[in-house]
């Protein structure tokens, strides 16, 4: 097994739970940066459930490749749209940093379970 993968995938299934926790716990922070974007309160939720089974498909996704490749390409998506939706709205490094982090990492981890 790929130790870069484990570590990857593990580091971003982490990360998209915890920041759905946020979400979820309305962490004013977040839902500042939500608002900035124009994502309405009620999507927040469908928003977390998304990163929580992208986050668990990543994680099952270590022993099962086809699922793995899936979740995470998935969480490319979620935080591709993420990072877009800032630089639509011509936000800063300090307002987007996080998204375009993950962005890179989930992208890693698809790379990485296609690669196995």
């Amino acid at each position: 097994m790929n130790i870069a993968l484990v570590i990857l995938g593990t580091l971003l299934a982490v990360g998209s739970i915890g920041s759905a926790i946020a979400k979820l716990k309305k962490v004013p922070d977040i839902m500042a940066s939500m608002a900035s974007v124009g994502v309405k309160p009620n999507l927040i939720p469908l928003l977390a459930f998304l990163e929580i089974a992208g986050g668990a498909g990543v994680i099952v996704g270590i022993w099962v490749p086809a699922l793995g490749i899936l979740a995470s390409a998935c969480l490319t998506l979620y935080f591709l749209g993420a990072f877009l939706s800032h630089i639509r709205k011509k936000h800063k490094v300090a307002e987007f940093g996080a998204a375009l982090g993950f962005l890179v990492i989930a992208i890693a981890v698809t790379v990485l379970q296609s690669n196995r």
